[in-house]
């Protein structure tokens, strides 16, 4: 087996009082993708900032999570400063957010030339023109001068992904990178993701909400609920034999255009609050083949099939 690009063993993340991250296990080699899957509030983009150092005080970080093989939660802040934008790049769900408003995109994108590769402004600003016309922005020089709210939303996404692979980071976080988007802009923007994966050889921990999404992304699955892993495997192991309840769940209510349906599908009840967190299955609220042992202590992750597992009591090899 490869040796991983990045390694979570154990990983816990509490702010304040709260467990937002319990335990999380998982490993990314180079030039795959781990995509993330699981509703709002299961700990996806916590995650994606532990590796990222952008977890908001006041937090607590404990487990391992490394990176290359150096140790990411032992790293101060000039060390994390080195990796962020250079070695791995994030791309944001809200651009309209992460990016300056006073400040034009493509003074924006060679900014991060000009710390973390050392070019000059003049070949910066070229550089980044280049960068938006490899992104697929048109007139990229006259693009390059405008301010954030004089683009479109996916010219926005855009923008954020020049910035991102402008250093060609080995690890690219992409966190909900669709999800603002309609339904043209957002396979433009897929297709570019994998067509950069493939020339620039990156890896990508690819977060959603949106399993369909997922499906077009990754090479392996991982779907957390409520902080904790429910299932990973191979993309077409979960999404053709989904072990665990939940992940049958989320296919569930996948729309399919071949078929005619009154009311779609929904996973009944709601996200668990993590505040006060029940002995057992955090899902066995809501799932319909829950038993009494379900409430009783958190299933371990077991093997249903080679590097597939599923942390429930009903799930069988």
């Amino acid at each position: 087996m490869a040796e991983p690009l990045l390694l979570s063993d154990g990983l816990t993340i509490d702010l304040g009082p709260v467990r937002i991250v319990d335990g999380l296990s998982f490993r990314l080699e180079a030039g795959r993708t781990l995509g993330v899957v699981g509703e709002s509030g299961c700990g996806k983009s916590m995650t994606a900032l532990a590796a990222m150092g952008l977890v908001p005080s006041p937090s607590r970080l404990g487990g391992t999570l490394q990176f290359e093989g150096r140790d990411l939660l032992a790293m101060n802040e000039p060390e994390r400063r080195g990796l962020r934008g250079r070695r791995m790049a994030m791309i944001f769900q809200e651009p309209m957010t992460a990016l300056n408003p006073v400040v034009p995109v493509g003074v924006q994108i060679g900014e991060m030339l000009v710390v973390h590769e050392g070019f000059s402004p003049g070949a910066a600003a070229r550089r980044a023109v280049a960068l938006l016309d490899r992104v697929g922005i048109a007139a990229p020089d006259q693009r390059a001068r405008a301010y954030p709210h004089e683009l479109s939303g996916g010219m926005r996404q855009r923008v954020m992904i020049a910035m991102a692979i402008a250093c060609r980071p080995a690890l690219l976080i992409a966190d909900e990178p669709t999800t603002a988007l309609d339904v043209s802009v957002q396979a433009q923007i897929l297709d570019l993701l994998l067509e950069l994966q493939r020339d620039e050889g990156m890896a990508m921990l690819f977060i959603s909400h949106n399993l369909g999404v997922i499906s077009e992304m990754a090479d392996e699955i991982m779907v957390m609920y409520a902080g904790r892993m429910v299932e990973h495997g191979p993309a077409q192991d979960v999404l053709r034999s989904p072990g665990h309840p939940y992940t049958k769940g989320l296919i569930a209510t996948i729309p399919d255009p071949g078929r005619r349906q009154e009311v779609l599908p929904v996973i009944a009840g709601n996200v668990p609050d993590l505040r006060f967190r029940a002995p057992g299955c955090a899902f066995s609220p809501r799932c319909p083949l829950a038993a009494a042992e379900c409430s009783v202590a958190v299933p371990g992750l077991r093997a249903v099939a080679e590097g597939h597992d599923v942390a429930c009591v009903r799930a069988a090899a």
